[in-house]
């Protein structure tokens, strides 16, 4: 067997193996010539004083010992292209997960999409990027894969009550992932390489013959009696089913909308909103690791921050270190802000969301809107901040400074925000409670981390999809809709998840309480 050890190093040791190797023979009291492997099972960065150490689990493995590598592979999936089948709305981790559960219990998936395939999706984001043109099927937040495809891939989670966060790791793992991510504390696929991790599962769906259907809009629900008997796409065509999971992401806005004409119980659901900032990576770097340089075995720095501001929270969200700063309107006539990294962190920017949580009552000047009064709060945010910055995919924009002092930017640098800033002052872009809070929380965040406040970041407004406005009720054991026998609100559009890991586990869930309801 071998020896399971606890170490904390320096990065260099961390990342190099013969370092490592006479470190854990040092350690252990023993010549390098008796280690034969050693195996990283998690790694961590503890960056507590100046000088920035790695924590490290190891398994050693000795010379006379046989060295098992860890294998991973797929399920026992089965060949369900005659089996009972079940609808599933929405391609993202939600639906895909849900897919493949579904597979590997007996039962046949359709997965409908509104949007297109990995590849099909990269010209409607250029076309936003450089021309400044939303398609509103097909955008960063709409098409296979979903948000998280082209938005980062971060899989980090709090929500390990939820379900088996290994599986879903070890999953994405032996969908072409690198085994990096059952070691990192913070683990991240990258946006370039999610698009072919998506692809292949949708390719091992149809394997074994579940169903994807791609530019098909869910346009009505068939709903007889109180049950689901399928959905209406498109046209007019109908796909029939008496279980339907409904995982359409957190920006599915018609879905909320075709839902409340139907009287099918909804709720206005908290969420938060606010900007997206973006330093210099160096700077983060010499703020969070207390050096000039962090050199070539520390990773660009993250950050997490949250200060109570006015009685509210404020805090980071989707913290991208080497990122870049991405337009994820989903709709003509609105601008919407996120983050994302490309796998190596390798940009020279770090950004953020930074929000502020927000309560029902906030929804007050929207309430004839009901149960839709937060998203119309949400949409009222964007499209003026759609107009404030010239009526194209631009982003108002403003140097942190300047915008705790109520004062518009002489200047905005080129950020990694490709279609490009507008100089305005933010506080015409939010209500007058959310700029107070955010004004003053700056400066609260700069007093914790020293130089964070500083008119080197530059702030986007707004990043405002930071989780479904709305949630979509369900019992809590059965999972079903309480109103709707057969319909299943699942992951982060129903107000159920927050992130790629815990939207899949909340669409393994999904997928197992409607097949248990089928037995």
């Amino acid at each position: 067997m071998p020896q399971e050890l606890q170490l904390q190093v320096l990065p260099e040791v961390a990342a190099t193996a013969d370092l490592l190797t006479q470190y854990v023979a040092n350690h252990v009291k023993c010549s390098t010539q008796d280690i034969k492997h050693i195996t990283i099972l998690k790694r961590s960065i503890d960056a507590r004083q100046r000088s920035v150490k790695i924590n490290l689990k190891v398994d050693v493995f000795y010379a006379d010992e046989d060295v098992v590598h860890r294998k991973i592979d797929f399920p026992e999936y089965k060949n369900v292209k005659d089996a009972p089948r079940v609808i599933v709305v929405g391609a993202g981790p939600a639906g895909y997960f849900a897919a493949l559960q579904l597979i590997e219990l007996g039962v046949k998936p359709i997965v409908v999409e509104r949007g297109k395939d990995v590849r099909g999706r990269r010209r409607d984001l250029k076309a936003i990027n450089r021309d400044h043109i939303v398609h509103p099927d097909s955008n960063y937040c709409f098409g296979e894969g979903g948000a998280g495809t082209y938005s980062d891939g971060k899989l980090y989670t709090r929500s390990k009550k939820r379900g088996d966060v290994n599986r879903i790791l070890e999953l994405l793992v032996a969908f072409g992932a690198t085994q990096d991510i059952l070691v990192e504390a913070h683990p991240h696929i990258g946006t370039n390489k999610l698009p072919k991790i998506m692809q292949d599962m949708r390719e091992k769906i149809i394997e074994f013959g579940g169903e994807v259907l791609f530019e098909t809009r869910v346009v009505d629900f068939v709903i007889k009696g109180n049950e689901i008997h399928g959905v209406v796409v498109n046209e007019g065509d109908v796909i029939e089913a008496k279980k339907v999971i409904l995982a359409t992401g957190h920006s599915a806005r018609d879905i909320y909308e075709l839902l409340d004409r139907k009287q099918v119980l909804i709720e206005a659901k908290p969420f938060a909103l606010g900007v997206r900032a973006e330093h210099p990576q160096a700077l983060i770097d010499k703020i969070q690791y207390s050096c000039d340089y962090r050199g070539e075995f520390l990773p660009p720095a993250p950050y997490s921050i949250v200060k109570q501001v006015n009685g509210r929270g404020m805090y980071s969200f989707c913290m991208c270190p080497g990122g870049v700063i991405a337009p994820c309107a989903t709709a003509p006539g609105e601008v919407v802000t996120n983050g994302w990294s490309p796998s190596k962190r390798d940009q020279p920017t770090a950004n953020s969301g930074i929000v502020v949580e927000l309560r029902l009552e906030d929804f007050k000047p929207f309430e004839k809107h009901g149960a839709l009064a937060g998203m119309e709060f949400q949409k009222a945010i964007e499209q003026r901040a759609f107009l404030l910055a010239g009526e194209t995919q631009r982003v108002p924009a403003q140097r942190m400074v300047d915008f705790s002092q109520s004062k518009v930017s002489s200047s905005i640098p080129k950020t990694s925000y490709v279609p490009g800033t507008t100089s305005t002052e933010l506080g015409e872009v939010f209500p007058g409670f959310l700029t107070q809070i955010m004004r003053e929380g700056f400066q609260e965040f700069g007093k914790s981390m020293k130089g964070y406040f500083t008119n080197e970041a530059i702030l986007h407004a707004p990043e405002s999809r930071t989780s479904s406005p709305v949630r979509i009720p369900r019992e809590d054991y059965t999972l079903v809709h309480p109103q709707i026998k057969g319909l299943y609100p699942c992951g982060e559009g129903a107000g159920y998840a927050g992130g790629i890991v815990s939207a899949a586990i909340d669409g393994e869930k999904c997928a197992i309480m409607c097949v248990e309801s089928m037995q």
